[in-house]
């Protein structure tokens, strides 16, 4: 269900919020729509990504934990989701699933939208295969810039990662990315 400052094509047919937003009465909030007056707060794109999902096991990761935290202006194509192992959903071609281990302290509930942290946002996107391109290393840069975290932090949880897949190569991108604009 979504937030009550969004409106989804459950609420209108989509072509009437097209218009609007053509009209400046409302913009568009990733699947959704919400008055240009309504900020742009982490809850709200929380709100906007579930509306598409089938299941609130779902947690928010990857590019997608990312435009929630205002790293990126616009969500992915492809959202991105994670679940425990132990747990099996079905979901639609437009959703990539990872099955992954979060422990308690990476996710955070946003008005009933589980999010993974900003800072486990980063490190999943410095270790996710593909981080070269620039969608991923955008989103990263745009943790970074928005100051949800810290370039120090960054650097102490890829450190304690030890000998885990990809976390010299997480490390090594992060170099490139903080060499590349460091803050």
């Amino acid at each position: 269900m979504p937030s009550p400052h969004l409106l989804t094509s459950d609420d209108w047919p989509e072509a009437e919020l097209r218009a609007a937003v053509l009209a400046g009465e409302l913009v568009p909030v990733g699947q959704c729509w919400a008055s240009p007056a309504e900020p742009q707060l982490p809850a709200l794109r929380a709100a906007a990504h579930a509306w598409g999902l089938p299941d609130r096991r779902l947690v928010a990761s990857g590019r997608s934990a990312a435009w929630i935290w205002g790293g990126t202006s616009r969500p992915p194509a492809v959202s991105e989701v994670s679940i425990p192992p132990t747990i099996r959903v079905r979901v639609d071609a437009d959703v990539r699933l990872r099955e992954v281990r979060l422990d308690p302290s990476d996710v955070v509930d946003l008005d009933g939208v589980r999010v993974t942290t900003p800072l486990r946002t980063a490190v999943d996107l410095l270790r996710a295969p593909g981080t070269s391109e620039p969608g991923a290393i955008t989103a990263l840069q745009g943790l970074l810039g928005a100051g949800v975290v810290s370039a120090g932090d960054v650097r102490a949880r890829l450190d304690a990662l030890g000998t885990i897949p990809m976390a010299r190569q997480a490390a090594r991108r992060f170099d490139r990315v903080t060499t590349l604009n460091p803050r």
